[in-house]
């Protein structure tokens, strides 16, 4: 059964910077969106955003930190990963290159995972690093860790996102942790049903399809859409890292969004895989109707910016303001009440929650595993933020793995006024749990 976790309200402000982000949502997805030529891989002790732009060539550890040891976060480049860069150089802001060390993997992670596995085993070399976080674990993670694991047992190594099949990464892992895809894919659909939809459209490709976590996602949709009495379909749509490239994906979604809207009705709800996938289907909706209940990887800087022609330099670090920014331009185009999202940056939260909280454990104020210590670390970059989440069951045996946690944020549905949907309140029925 589904356990609420008690979130611990901060009212402590964010310091912690996130430099602009503009309207470039969709050069900034995740990191398995594209391909593109550069690949940074060398250790980046001190955050900068030209590093990013240029490739990484500092790779001497920082000075030993005042804590005696030091925490390294891998993330993809700021072209690909936007929002996991920007925590962790929030992370970074906050406790300094004496303590953090930041690092890179290849954009085209997949057609370079030597260089992958590289990246994140070289922070090992370093005597004081203590704790590994990478996000999104990526393929290659699984494997770096094991590396590191044989000649360095005493770091503690973190999959934040992870791609790879959670048995897999999980045996060689201290801590995963995921967007609840169980509890989420039974969420969606009902916030769907409850904002008036009939149907349900899910979007996405082969590779995506492939992976266990999203199959169990589909399947859990499927089985909600039934249980809701709503229309379930699935659409396919090229995959960004592909020949087609972001351009060719983006494009196949403005030609083909309309008319699955034509085909569903105005009163069907979109869902996305796929990060570059979200901005164009964004903008289809808001111009031809239907519903966008929130992104794979959810984050009012997912898609908005750019399908609505947004520049938030201004608003840098604030996501309240950010978020008011999107609202505002979602009603004014006529989507109030049909367009949600999280308030806060998943991926941004993972990567600066994560490091926290195995500062946090670190310095024997968490334990490694406890759902109420991670949401605390997660709060600390989402001040308010009400999160949920459960220990990870086997589909197959119907067991729960202790190091890996599913974890998720309400949903805010925007609007004049916006409301939250309460779906961190909801007991999400325990069949769904076990749904393959």
């Amino acid at each position: 059964m589904k356990k609420k976790m008690l979130a611990l309200f901060l009212t402590a402000a964010m310091t912690m910077g996130l430099t602009a982000c503009g309207a470039q949502q969709s050069a900034s997805a995740q990191p398995d969106t594209a391909a593109t030529a550069s690949t940074q891989t060398d250790v980046q002790p001190v955050a900068d955003t030209a590093a990013d732009a240029q490739g990484q060539t500092d790779s001497e550890p920082a000075e030993d930190g005042e804590e005696g040891f030091r925490i390294g976060i891998v993330t993809g480049s700021m072209a690909q990963s936007e929002d996991d860069r920007r925590g962790a150089e929030a992370f970074l802001q906050k406790y300094g290159s004496d303590l953090v060390t930041l690092a890179i993997y290849p954009d085209n992670f997949e057609e370079e995972l030597d260089t992958t596995v590289q990246t994140i085993v070289n922070l090992a070399d370093d005597p004081q690093m203590k704790a590994i976080v990478v996000n999104q674990a990526v393929p290659g993670t699984a494997e770096a860790f094991r590396q590191i694991k044989e000649k360095r047992p005493d770091i503690i190594c973190v999959a934040g996102e992870a791609h790879e099949d959670l048995p897999e990464i999980g045996a060689v892992s201290d801590l995963v942790v995921v967007n609840d895809f169980v509890a989420r894919g039974y969420l969606i659909v009902r916030s769907a049903h409850e904002l008036g939809c009939d149907s349900f459209v899910h979007i996405s490709f082969e590779r995506h399809l492939s992976y266990d976590t999203i199959a169990r996602e589909v399947a859990i949709m499927k089985e909600a859409c039934e249980d809701f009495g709503m229309r379930f379909a699935m659409e396919e749509a090229p995959d960004p890292i592909t020949e087609v490239g972001v351009p060719g994906a983006q494009a196949f979604i403005e030609e083909h969004a309309p008319e699955w809207i034509d085909k569903y009705g105005t009163k069907s709800a979109y869902f996305c895989t796929n990060d570059a996938h979200t901005e164009p289907l964004i903008k289809e909706l808001l111009e031809h109707g239907g519903y966008f209940i929130e992104a794979d990887l959810p984050s009012p800087l997912m898609g908005y910016p750019g399908a609505l022609d947004l520049d938030l330099a201004e608003a840098s670090g604030d996501f309240e303001k950010i978020l008011k920014t999107v609202e505002d331009a979602i009603v004014a185009k006529g989507g109030a009440g049909r367009f949600g999202t999280w308030a806060y940056s998943y991926s941004y939260t993972v990567s600066a929650g994560l490091a926290e909280h195995v500062r946090n454990v670190i310095l024997g104020e968490s334990k490694l595993t406890d759902i109420a210590d991670i949401s605390k670390a997660y709060q600390v970059f989402s001040p308010g933020a009400d999160w949920n989440g459960s220990k990870y069951i086997d589909a197959d045996t119907g067991v729960s793995v202790d190091n890996t946690i599913l974890i998720y944020q309400d949903t805010y549905i925007m609007g004049d006024p916006g409301f939250y949907m309460g779906s961190t309140d909801v007991e999400v029925p325990e069949k769904y749990f076990t749904v393959q």
